[in-house]
Parts: C-alpha cells; structure tokens; sequence
C-alpha cells in the first residue's frame, strides 16, 4: 500500500521542525565555541533566509489547498505562523549577540562589508543620543575612530573609552577638532570626503547584489529606505510594517490644514446670492423679527454608537487621540464641513471605541456622538462619510502625523430616493482612502463565504464595524435646526448657541445695516470671535456652560422674550469666552496635545468657577466690566477681534467678492466712471489745445487715448459681468497701475508745455492721474482680499 501523501500545511511543520532542530544545533555550538564566529554569521543568515521563505510560503496557503480535509486547519495554520515569528526573532537576537555593535536587523539597518581604506579619526559636530540598541551615544567634540562605513550612512565607530556602536555620518567631521580651519586640513578632508564617497557607492553596489542573491533578507530595509525619503512619517511606518496594511495618511485631515473651506467656521457665515448683493441662506421675518425658517433637502440626526475591531497601530507608536471625522459625501467631493468626535479608549478592550461616555456634568462637545446634518445637496449619492483616525507621535523622532484607520459611508437615500428609516446601522468599515475600493483594513482578516454556520458567526465578529443610529429630535430642536444654514455638520448640544448666533447675524446684516449696499465693518466682537469657537470646542463648552446657568435663573417669559434673551446673551458671551480669549495665561490651541489640552482646562474651569461666584453674589449674568477689573489682566484688542468685516467672511468665491467690492467702490467713491469722464475730458482738451512744441502733445494724447479706450472697455466687462475669472483682480490692479505711471509721465510733460495757455489741460490730467491711482489702490485690496 502506498504511503500516504502529506498536505501542504504538514510540509510547512516539517520544514518548520527543520529549521528548529538546525537553530538549537547552532545555539549548541556557539555555547561550546566549536564554529567560528564568521561561519556561525553565516548559518544565522542561511537560517532566517530558510525561515523567511517558510513563512511566505505559508501565508499564501488556503483550505482549499488541502487533499483531504483538516481539522482546526487555521488554528494549525496560526500555530506555524507564531512558530516562525518567534524563530526569526530568536535568529536575530543571536545574530546581534554574534556580530560585533552595530545596526540590528531588526531595526533595519542592513550590515554592510568594511571598507578597504582601514580606520579614521572623526570628531563628533553634535550631540547624539542612542535610541535602541547598537547606538553609540556621543558627545559634541568627542573624538572617534570609525571601523565600517556602510551606505546607509550608519557607521560604526569606537570612542576613546573602548565602547563601540553606530553613529549617524552627518554628525561626524574627518579630523580630530571641530574648529579645524588650516587649509591644508581642508584640502585633505575633501580628498578623503571623496574616497569616502566612491567607498559608499561600492558598497551600495555591493549590497544591492547581496539583494538581489539573499531575496527577501535585505528587501525590507530597501522599502524603508526608500520610504525615508518622504517627509509623510506615515509612509515610512507603513514600510517598516509598524501599522496595519489598510491604514492610510488622513484624507479629511488634510483637508482641514489645507485652509478654513471645510472648517464649521467656514459653514456658519451667511452665502451671498448669486446677484452678490443679498444672502441665498439668511432671511428675516418682518412681522416677528426672527430669522425666517429654511427647509432643506437632507435633515437628519445621529448618534455614533461604537466602533468594533479596529486594530491598533503597532509598536513605536504612541496614540494621542482615537476620532471619527464626519462630512457629507457625493462619492466625489465633500459637500460640508468635516466634525471630529473623539472616542474613549479602554484598555481591557483595545480594539473597541466608544462614544459619548457617561460622566458627571456636561458631556464635552468633542466626546459627544449625538450629531446633525443638514445639507441642501441634490445628489443621490448623498450620504455621511466617517473617517476613523488617530493622531499620533513616533517615539523615536518625536514626528506627529495622523492615520486613517479605515473609512464608512452611510448613504441617506435608498435606491428609490425615499430617505432611509430612523434604525440602528451596522457599516463596514473599509481600509484605505474612499477613493479606494477593495482594501482590506487588516490583511488577515478574510471576507469570503465561510461554509459552516459557526464560522460565519466567528467571522461576523471579526468584521470591522461602525454603529450609527439614526434618530429624530423634538420640535423645539426642529425648529432650532431649521435656521441654521443649508449646509452644516455639528454636534446636537449646541444648535441653541448656533441659533442665537444666526440670529444676531440676521439683526447685524438685515436690520441695523442703512441699506443693503453697505459694507462697513460692523462693531459686533460676538460676530467677530464666534466662529473661532467652533475651532476650539473646549471654550465652546464654556459658553454653553455658562449660558446654561443663566437660562436656569431666567423665567418663563424671558425664555421666550427674544431681545432680552439677546442681550443677555450678549453679557454672557462678552464676560466669560471673548474674555478668555484675550486671557495671557490661556495657551493656544493645538490638537492632540495632552499638555496644552490639560493647561487649557485648568485655566477655563479656574475662570468659570470664579465668574460663577460672581454671579451668584450679584445676581447678575455678567457683563463686558471685567475687563477693567484690575485682577484680571488681558491681551491688546484687534481691530478685527471687534468688529465684523462682511466682505471678509462671506461664503461665496474670490471672484464674487470681488465683485461685490467693486459694486460697492463704483457706488461709494464713483471711482471706475469718473477716471473715465476726467480721461475722456483730458482727450477732448488735447484735441483742441494748439501748443508748441507738438512732440509731448503726442505721448499725451496717446496716454489718454489708450486709457480711454481700456477703461470703456473694462467697464462693460464689468457691467456684462464677463470678469468672472479668478485672473480678474490681477489684471485690475495691473492695468491701473499702469495708467497711473502713463498718465503721471503725461501730465509731467503736460504741465511743462501747457501751463501758461492751458492750466485748466494739466490740472484735468493731474485729476485722472489721482483717480486712477486711487481705483489703484482699492484694486490692490480687492486683490488682497481675493
């Protein structure tokens, strides 16, 4: 009978038993110093090459590969795996034991051959401080003597206490002083900068052949090498395998450092109407003085439950914040602005994020899940996008970067357009970008079809999930959303802030404006400083705390009068956060940042609690008085801290507000018609002015014909409204500032020639010259402000 033939998985173990039985042999002889130690070097090397191979092949292997069936085949599978990780590491740790300090494998710094040019005497430009083991800490001045050069610019060095290990060159100078300035020194460390230099590219050469002979030995460091020339941290600890495979740069983070468009600052200033001279998202009920109420296409409300098996960066790595970023998506664009919500981390459960978490007091807004969409988008794609990152710091570089950990797309409509029903939703979460499709989050984690019952069960909870709930909301909240702009992503707690803020931009902008063509700054430091708020979520928490102990001291009918619920908001606004703001001790805000984060709250609580006591002992809500309390001291004010610049902060394009200041300069200044009339004017007159000589008549007249004739030109552009391109305020500025230079030369030449029998022709020509430079000047700011 003929034996029976072994399944794939068995040869795996065999040879896995193999490599083992050769390990102890080889650990048994370096005890006992029979084998040298270059030879016990090289079985090192034969070994992880053997191991390496055995592990690859045994990642491709399947079930299905089997010639009759196995039991626990992945737990068997799993079981080989861990064998052979747990054989490479110890081939490692004897391979650093056996070769002399320098660059482990493990960290990825290839060994390279000594150099034939012997040894050197190199002195130390900089500090340097080991980070893991085989580093060679040193000191500024120190003297070294180098014993290998390698073409990864990790050298190995000996100091002159004996001790030996690597040191980056770029810290090293050839000689034994730092302030070494002879010539002939120089002279002879550039020839040896050059020897070392051909010395590098042999041994570039020479490792790029061992390579290509040892495989998968050496192809590790190349991918990080490779990757070390990008500035992305996050590339390089994808290289080095430091990360799941699925993981990815931040697409939405990026978007927000990028510029203030997908910023919640951005999305609550009022959008112009396409005449550019009236809102499209801001109106005013005349009979009740409140801010008219808007339908939009998509309104909902959710709450992010948790998030399921999201794996973990690996070592290296320290996490400074779990989140979820959240903007309305098409599948092409994001349509609003990106909210983050911060998860909570458990320890006991590394892989599960919560949100919301349940604690003492007011919820802070950058924990809480309970969040709202509007959006006035007609897409049928539209849905929320959720972007599940974390911020995190190298521990060896001290590098920040933010990682994507997968991304999840809820689209709000079903395929017959209707609006999907107020349920529980489970989302899968995808690895990569969302321009990506078919990335796993983890490698290992398979979704085909399992055959059993119980496996798929076991495969269901290894899926990596995303719990969303939609839900609806009260009538007061209804109607509370309904005035918000048309296109906003924000947490739930604060649509009555939000509220009370687009009311009184409704006042500023609708009532207490003379006409709708003035663009004046506006005194109004709330209007000025709200939105930075929403950028900052801890003093946002503070308003909202605040007001919350106002309202909670108010009675019925002054919760429904609106002026007075308008003024004391405004108390409490201008006592408690704009104060802050201006507070010296209060540092700047960063994200992630547990130091600043901590130093922030103890400021913002010391302050509300004393204001508190205030308040209580007066009785009042406060007011704008402490700022010339001479126990608390604050920061100098801004001109743009205290008023509110409409043509600055208006959501349209560069070219429509443009537009909208040259609209506003033509009716305020007359500007653009009348260096027009005072051109034509200055051509008429030359026409009929007879003078002597004739020659600077004719640079004159060709001044004020070239001027006159762009400047009509310019003119029903503007009125045809064909200056809709961004390169329009470029060319404003740069045509008038040309006229001006032409007709300043012109009216020189003029006033030299005309001024006993035609004064009245040079002062036409000096008054062209100063309106052109003054349609100059505001076509220079428009410009700026493009």
């Amino acid at each position: 009978m003929p034996p029976k033939r072994k399944g794939p998985l068995q040869l795996v173990q065999r040879e896995v038993d193999d490599i083992t039985k050769q390990f102890d042999s080889l650990v048994k002889d370096v005890q006992t110093q029979d084998v040298s130690t270059e030879e016990a070097l090289q079985r090192c090397q034969e070994l992880q090459i053997s191991a390496e191979k055995t592990l690859k092949s045994l990642k491709k292997l399947t079930k299905a590969d089997e010639p009759a069936p196995v039991g626990n085949y992945d737990q068997r599978k799993q079981e080989q795996e861990r064998r052979l990780q747990d054989m490479l590491e110890r081939i490692d740790t004897l391979s650093l034991k056996l070769s002399p300090p320098g660059p482990s494998s493990a960290a990825g710094r290839a060994a390279k051959p000594p150099s034939q040019s012997g040894l050197r005497v190199y002195t130390v430009l900089s500090d340097f401080k080991g980070e893991q083991e085989g580093d060679l800490s040193v000191q500024r001045g120190e003297v070294l003597r180098i014993i290998r050069t390698t073409a990864d610019g990790w050298w190995l060095a000996q100091d002159s206490k004996g001790n030996r290990g690597v040191v980056p060159k770029t810290y090293l100078k050839i000689g034994s002083g730092i302030d070494d300035d002879d010539d002939d020194e120089d002279g002879d460390d550039d020839e040896n900068e050059e020897e070392l230099e051909e010395e590098e590219e042999q041994d570039e050469e020479l490792s790029d052949d061992k390579e290509k002979q040892s495989g998968a030995s050496y192809s590790n460091w190349g991918t990080v090498r490779k990757a070390l020339t990008e500035i992305d941290a996050t590339d390089v600890l994808s290289a080095m395998g430091a990360i799941p495979s699925g993981f990815r740069p931040s697409t939405l983070n990026k978007l927000l450092v990028e510029g203030t468009t997908y910023r919640g600052s951005h999305h609550i200033q009022p959008e112009l109407s396409p005449s550019k001279l009236s809102f499209s998202d801001l109106f005013l009920d005349p009979d009740t003085g409140r801010v008219r109420a808007r339908q939009v296409r998509t309104c909902v409300c959710f709450t992010l439950w948790s998030c399921r098996m999201i794996p973990t960066p690996g070592v290296g790595v320290q996490v400074l914040s779990r989140h979820v970023r959240l903007c309305a998506f098409d599948g092409t664009q994001v349509l609003s602005n990106i909210h983050t919500v911060r998860a909570t981390y458990n320890s006991k459960s590394p892989k599960t994020w919560s949100f919301s978490p349940k604690m003492t007091g007011i919820l802070p807004i950058f924990l809480d899940g309970d969040c709202f969409l509007r959006c006035n988008s007609a897409s049928p794609d539209l849905g929320i996008l959720f972007e599940l990152g974390v911020t995190f710091i190298r521990n060896s570089t001290g590098e920040r970067g933010d990682l994507s950990c997968g991304w999840a797309f809820l689209k709000l409509t079903d395929d017959t357009g209707n609006p999907i029903p107020n349920r529980t939703y489970e989302l899968p979460v995808n690895g990569g970008t969302p321009y990506e499709k078919d990335v796993e989050v983890e490698a290992s984690v398979t979704r085909g079809s399992p055959a059993g019952v119980f496996q798929q069960m076991l495969q269901a909870r290894r899926q990596h999930k995303l719990i969303v709930k939609l839900k609806s909301v009260n009538s007061r909240t209804r109607t509370q959303l309904s005035v918000l702009p048309d296109t906003l992503l924000h947490c739930l707690s604060c649509v009555h802030l939000l509220a009370l803020h687009r009311q009184l931009l409704a006042d500023a902008l609708l009532m207490d404006r003379p006409t709708m063509q003035n663009a004046d700054l506006i005194c109004s430091p709330i209007l000025s400083t709200f939105p930075v708020l929403l950028d900052q979520p801890d003093l946002l928490d503070a308003l909202r705390n605040i007001w919350l102990d106002a309202e909670t001291n108010m009675s019925r009918a002054q919760k429904r009068d609106l002026p007075y619920l308008k003024r004391e908001f405004a108390k409490v606004y201008m006592s408690s956060v704009y104060f802050l703001l201006h507070s010296p001790s209060l540092p700047r805000h960063r994200w992630a940042d547990p130091a600043t984060e901590e130093q922030r709250a103890r400021v913002i609580y010391a302050y509300l609690d004393t204001l508190k006591h205030t308040q209580h002992t007066t009785g009042q809500s406060g007011g704008p008085e402490v700022f010339v309390d001479p126990m608390h001291q604050h920061l100098a004010f801004d001109i743009t801290e205290l008023t509110f610049d409409l043509l600055n902060v208006a959501r349209a394009s560069a070219v429509a507000v443009v537009m909208v200041s040259a609209v506003t300069g033509e009716r305020l200044f007359g500007v653009g018609k009348k260096n027009k009339v005072f051109g034509g004017l200055v051509w008429i007159l030359v026409a009929s002015t007879l003078v002597q000589p004739d020659n600077p008549l004719g640079w004159v007249m060709f001044v004020s014909v070239f001027c006159f004739v762009l400047t009509t030109l310019w003119f029903f552009i503007f009125l045809c409204g064909a200056n809709q391109s961004s390169v329009w305020p470029s060319l404003d500025v740069g045509f008038h500032f040309v006229a001006v230079v032409f007709y300043l030369s012109a009216s020189v030449d003029l006033a030299y020639v005309t001024i006993l029998k035609a004064a009245v022709l040079a002062v036409m020509s000096y008054v062209a010259t100063l309106l052109y430079f003054l349609h100059a000047i505001f076509s220079a700011i428009r410009w700026q402000r493009s």
